[in-house]
């Protein structure tokens, strides 16, 4: 440990830890630095009895720790601060939003390396040439020594020059070493230096624009300086990335970056792809899939500025960028935004916030918006921009309801969607079925006793899938497969269907015909989707079957018939939201039909073709529907006409969780706002998962501003209720799920 000297400087450093304890920790700073140290400098600190990095978010003049606790400092982890100013503000204002602890919204932002303490830049060694080297080098070195003499002669042309460039010149190590002990040469660390280069901005030419998508494109064009929601509402196929990509050519050309934000890994290589095809320039992509030393690479090439664009998900929003233009959220509405575990942000609401801070222009596009989305366009006159066609003059698809009341079925396929495949494969087409179920079927039944094969762990069954498992969902458990009923000894059999029962129902049936099923089981492997994908494109494959993963942002061109297995899941959902996820998923499901020239049809299987939601949808599109549900959240004041937050709790003990959010009620009384209601607590909707029991409590208010006030000291007392001991709690502001 450093041992300061007496005189050591008082500078007090308040450092943000990465510990869920919802506070920062004051260090005295040692003289050596204690005048350079700033906000955003990474710090080793002494944590208990490890040695921690901190980020320093303020430096004090005085500490409310007594003298004699307070400890020193290390050291900096290097000169130069790790986040600037404005974005540590950004982190701090996360925190105080999502009422998390900084600490960890910090290390959210910084991959694994640089929490422990790697460096911000790339450094390499490079050599240069000592005064004795300048004067006697050539004088010296004899003239049989060719490389220490080429060396000399290379670094007198060259003032400094790096070991790579060295080396690939001919001279090898073992010289230049040499050359050092002599004391003719030396060599020291510097950071690479970016490229600031423009060339190279276009790679291939923009198709020509409709006049819908023009208008798109000038409007975001003249915003850029300046900070403005713009939300691109675009049916299916309308061209919304030919909308981004010529916005971003205008950022590259004033020398600016794009941070593009897509909601899953999946549709990372289709995007990049896209793009590289547009532009000559520095990539950096960012996404959960990459390892530590691929995330590090690309944070700094993003923090440089040697990346021009950005493409990641959820957590690239916490991207530094060295010189911001322009945010595009893709496919805004996605839930796959919102984190659900730990840091509980949206990125969607924080790329807004950040583009606001940097005065830049945030894009958000879907063909299937928010409803909070669509609200605020409404509220801020002038930023809708809508793309109502799409391009190259396609047709939208036609859409009908297949009545399984009246249509016999083959394990969840009716007749007349078995008739309109063969139509659509005899014409030498692809043909797309989307079921949000994976494995083989949701349970495994006893016809005789009723019984139902259940997770030990979790309110909920077991899914059969056909490599002979019954999986848990929800908690990942795995038990053998069983041909016997446990209770009654006769034979049990699955019920229902998952995309593998879909897959295998369709090989029998068209057994001549190439079919790829594309979900999470199936597209384990590093690439396989990719290669999948290139496949459907080589019209290799001819039937997908599928679930949320085909829905988002993928170009089938030869794809001319789109089945939704089972429109009913979303229907009758205690969720607010439910109603609104399933028309978005039916809509973007349909939208990957008749891209091209060729005329979409889109089939949706369902046993309630009177349900006013299925025919809203039919007979006016996302727009319908999304115009009847504002209307119905307002008059019931929900979101985006209220705030909600939800005090989750859970622990071994079913009675744990209810007794502390009791105890959090009674305190919430004590710290009364006007306008915030409280409802509950109840237990949660599946109250068991994970062996462990949940109950929540809702938080609900006209505005944010109440709900903060009253998050603000409710957080501090619950801390300090003896009920929290034995509970895991977490707060969920702007919450996306009520479960």
């Amino acid at each position: 440990m450093q041992n300061p000297a007496a005189g050591a400087t008082r500078v007090i450093l308040v450092v943000a830890i990465d510990t869920p304890l919802r506070r920062v920790f004051d260090y005295r700073a040692p003289a050596a630095w204690a005048g350079e140290v700033q906000p955003g400098h990474r710090v080793w600190v002494p944590f208990g009895k490890r040695r921690v990095v901190g980020v320093v978010t303020e430096c004090r003049d005085r500490s409310s720790v007594p003298e004699g606790k307070l400890r020193f400092a290390f050291e900096r982890v290097e000169a130069e601060p790790t986040f600037d100013a404005g974005f540590l503000e950004l982190l701090r204002w996360s925190a105080d939003y999502y009422r998390h602890p900084v600490g960890e919204v910090i290390a959210a932002a910084l991959p694994a390396a640089l929490r422990q303490g790697a460096p911000i830049a790339v450094e390499e060694t490079r050599w240069r040439l000592t005064v004795i080297g300048k004067e006697q080098g050539l004088e010296k070195v004899p003239a049989r020594a060719r490389q220490m003499r080429a060396a000399i002669e290379a670094l007198t042309d060259v003032a400094d020059r790096s070991a790579e460039d060295l080396v690939a010149a001919g001279i090898s190590r073992e010289s230049l070493r040499k050359l050092e002990d002599r004391g003719y040469v030396e060599h020291f660390t510097a950071e690479t230096t970016p490229p600031a280069s423009n060339e190279g901005l276009g790679t291939s030419r923009s198709p020509a624009l409709n006049e819908a998508q023009q208008t798109a494109v000038d409007r975001i064009r003249g915003s850029l300086g300046s900070f403005v929601t713009w939300l691109l509402h675009g049916i299916t196929g309308s061209g919304k990335t030919e909308v981004y990509l010529n916005a971003i050519a205008t950022v590259l050309e004033r020398g600016e970056q794009a941070l593009v934000l897509v909601p899953e890994i999946a549709l990372t290589p289709q995007s990049i792809t896209r793009f590289r095809e547009r532009f000559d320039v520095p990539f950096a992509i960012m996404h959960s899939g990459l390892s530590d030393g691929e995330r590090l690479a690309a944070w700094r090439d993003a923090r440089s500025g040697t990346a021009r664009i950005v493409i990641g998900t959820r957590s690239a929003v916490f991207v530094p960028l060295a010189r911001p233009g322009l945010i595009v959220v893709d496919e805004e509405h996605d839930s796959s935004f919102k984190q659900q575990e730990g840091f509980r942000y949206s990125a969607r609401d924080l790329a807004i916030v950040r583009g606001q801070r940097h005065g830049i222009p945030v894009v958000l596009g879907s063909a299937t918006p928010s409803l909070e989305s669509l609200e605020r366009a409404q509220r801020q006159a002038g930023s809708l921009l809508s793309l109502p066609h799409r391009a190259a003059d396609a047709k939208p698809p036609t859409l009908t309801l297949v009545d399984l009341r009246k249509h016999g079925e083959s394990q969840g396929i009716s007749t007349p969607t078995l008739l309109a495949m063969r139509r659509h494969l005899d014409a030498g087409r692809q043909v797309l079925l989307f079921l949000n179920r994976r494995g083989y079927a949701p349970v495994l039944f006893c016809p005789s006793c009723g019984w139902a094969a259940r997770c030990q762990r979790c309110d909920a069954n077991l899914t059969v899938h056909r490599r002979s498992a019954l999986l848990c969902h929800h908690c990942g458990a795995e038990q053998d497969m069983i041909t016997r009923c446990p209770t009654c000894s006769s034979d049990v059999k699955p019920v229902g269907q998952g995309t593998e029962r879909i897959e295998e129902t369709l090989e029998a049936i068209f057994p001549k015909v190439p079919l790829a099923r594309i979900d999470r089981d199936s597209m384990r492997r590093k690439g396989e989707l990719e290669a999948t994908l290139a496949q459907v494109d080589r019209n290799e494959i001819r039937i997908l079957v599928g679930t949320q993963m085909l829905t988002k942002g993928h170009h089938f061109p030869n794809v001319t018939l789109v089945v939704v297995l089972n429109a009913d899941q979303g229907l009758f959902s205690t969720d607010f939201r439910a109603s609104e996820r399933l028309a978005q998923t039916i809509v973007q499901v349909a939208g990957r039909a008749g891209r091209a020239e060729q005329p979409g049809e889109v089939l949706i299987q369902t046993e309630y073709p009177d349900h006013p939601l299925l025919s809203l949808l039919l007979r006016g599109g996302y727009d319908a529907f999304a115009a009847g549900a504002l209307t119905e959240r307002q008059q019931a004041h929900w979101p985006p006409y209220s705030r909600l937050a939800l005090l989750r709790a859970e622990a071994s003990h079913r009675a744990e969780p209810l007794k502390f959010l009791q105890a959090a009620l009674a305190a919430a009384h004590r710290h009364a706002v006007k306008g915030v209601q409280l409802l509950g607590p109840a237990p949660a909707p599946m109250e068991r998962r994970a062996g462990r029991h949940r109950a929540q409590l809702l938080l609900h208010a006209p505005t944010h501003a109440p709900l903060q006030r009253l998050l603000s000291s409710w957080i501090l007392e619950l801390e300090s209720l003896p009920e929290g001991r034995k509970v895991r709690w977490s707060i969920d502001v702007d919450p996306a799920e009520l479960f």
